[in-house]
Parts: structure tokens; sequence; C-alpha cells
């Protein structure tokens, strides 16, 4: 009688999900799966609370990729055999917070306002991006190539989100509260 020997890769796959760097991955995934589910309840209120038809628009614009977000996280779990599990994100728990308060800090129906959402949505932004950044390396290192590939389209979405709302703001958003 015969006994299977693991192939060489499936020993080494083996190994790298017991890796504690495997396991940063994940941790990092729940993060970010949790903060992207979270943004879906969020982005609708600082859409809402907009003034400028264009920044409205492209609140809504980024609340669909968003959501398109959450389905890709799931796909890169589903990659990893691994069930799709959030884990509390403090970072971005705060963001939200602070877009909140600028919101009710601020008058509405106001460009002050305007800019304050865009300023809130910015941070938000670049922490999504140093967060898909950091993936894509992790996911490239471990050689989880269609995992990296996914998490790259996101970051890609992320940064032209962020440059949209850099020329808003800078084309009439920011002009337009120096003068209220």
């Amino acid at each position: 009688m015969t006994t299977k020997t693991p192939t060489a890769s499936a020993a080494s796959s083996k190994q790298m999900k017991n890796s504690k760097f495997h396991k940063l991955f994940l941790q990092e995934l729940k993060d970010i799966y949790w903060a992207e589910k979270q943004l879906v309840k969020a982005l609708p209120k600082m859409k809402d609370a907009s003034t400028s038809l264009k920044l409205s628009k492209a609140i809504g614009s980024h609340l669909e990729e968003t959501e398109e977000h959450v389905n890709r996280l799931e796909k890169v779990f589903r990659l990893l055999d691994e069930r799709a599990q959030a884990k509390k994100c403090e970072a971005m728990e705060g963001l939200l917070a602070e877009a909140t308060t600028i919101v009710e800090d601020t008058k509405s129906d106001t460009m002050v306002r305007d800019a304050g959402i865009i300023i809130a949505c910015q941070k938000v932004e670049h922490y999504e991006i140093a967060s898909y950044g950091s993936l894509v390396e992790l996911a490239k290192k471990m050689e989880h190539t269609e995992c990296a590939r996914v998490l790259a389209q996101t970051l890609e979405e992320e940064k032209k989100t962020d440059k949209k709302l850099t020329k808003l703001a800078e084309s009439e958003i920011n002009e337009k509260a120096l003068q209220e």
C-alpha cells in the first residue's frame, strides 16, 4: 500500500497559510472589509449633506464603487479559501466619526460644509489607498497573483476618487467656500 505525500506546492501552501505573514494579510483584509462595509452606510449621509450637485454625484459614484469593493474583497476571501469576515477597523471608525462631526459642525447648504466633506472623504481615501497598496504588496510577496490583481483594481479606483475630489475642491468648492 502506498501513501500519498503532499506535493511541494501543497506543503508550501499549507505552511504559508499558517505563517505570521499570511495571518497579517488576513487581518488586514478583515480590517478593510469592515471599513468598506461601513463606508457603504456612511457615504449616502455625506452625499445627502452635500450642497454641490457635482460633489453629490461624485460621492454617489464612489458609493457604487465601494459596493463593488466589498464584492471584490469577498472574492479575495474566496480565492484564499477563507470565510469573508470583518474585523472592526478603529481607524475607519475614527475617520467616519470625524466626518459626522464635520457635517454637524457646519451649516447646511453651504460650500464650507462641502469643503469639509471633501476633506473627510479624502482622509478616508488616503487610508484606503494605504491599506490597498499594502495588501497588494503582501499578496504579491505570497504569490497570490489573482488576489493582488483584484486588490490593485480597487487601489486604482481609490486613487482616481482622490484625484476627482482634489479637482472638485480646487476647481470650485474651495473658492466658493472662501466667499461665504
